[in-house]
């Protein structure tokens, strides 16, 4: 994959960059600021982007900006974003168009090599791929707890794990389920939800998930 790191920590960003570059991708490009990032981005149209949220001049939201530029822009692009902290406000501006390509993960969950390339690969082929942390605390919120209260404690495991990008098949084998049960619990939990079922995991996963952060 080609790929557009933008970090404004030296060493966290030439540590990603070896890491890509030792699962055998390439780093087109890096940025340190919000400008940069959203240039580099525009210039060379990567297969994914990993971008983090608080960068320079101001150490806010720049990368974030950055990347919700480029997703409209280039609608669906893929774009991971890194963080700090669990904000329930970016993951609800991430997923607001609703168009996949989607990843928001701890900048400590760099450090597991392993699952930090599935989600990016899972990411840039058009899929969810969201932070354990970042999910534990979506379903959490007062929110949430209203929305949810009608799901067992099984379908709440469920969503969860597809909220992280897992088909039925890789939440069935974590679940010691069969497919065909998950898939019941799946529609099931989209009927309490009122939320329409389709043939697409993304979809469902942003659905649920925008549904879920929904003011």
């Amino acid at each position: 994959m080609r790929i557009v790191v933008a970090e404004d920590l030296y060493l966290l960003r030439d540590g990603m960059v070896r890491l890509l570059q030792a699962y055998g991708h390439q780093v087109v490009a890096t940025a340190a600021t919000g400008p940069e990032t959203l240039a580099a981005l525009r210039e060379f149209r990567p297969d994914v982007a990993v971008v983090d949220v608080r960068m320079p001049p101001t150490q806010s939201d720049e990368g974030l900006r950055a990347a919700l530029a480029a997703r409209r822009e280039m609608p669906g692009f893929p774009v991971l974003i890194l963080s700090q902290h669990v904000e329930q406000l970016y993951a609800r501006e991430l997923l607001a168009d609703g168009a996949g390509g989607i990843g928001y993960f701890l900048k400590e969950s760099v450090f597991d090599a392993d699952q930090f390339i599935d989600a990016l690969e899972r990411v840039a082929g058009g899929g969810t791929a969201m932070d354990p942390a970042v999910i534990a605390k979506l379903l959490s919120s007062g929110s949430s707890n209203r929305l949810l209260e009608g799901l067992t404690e099984r379908e709440h495991a469920v969503l969860g794990l597809m909220a992280e990008g897992l088909s039925n098949q890789a939440i069935g084998r974590r679940l010691f389920l069969s497919e065909s049960a998950i898939s019941k619990y799946t529609t099931s939990m989209f009927g309490k939800l009122g939320i329409t079922d389709d043939d697409s995991n993304n979809r469902r996963v942003l659905a649920v998930l925008a549904y879920l952060n929904h003011p």
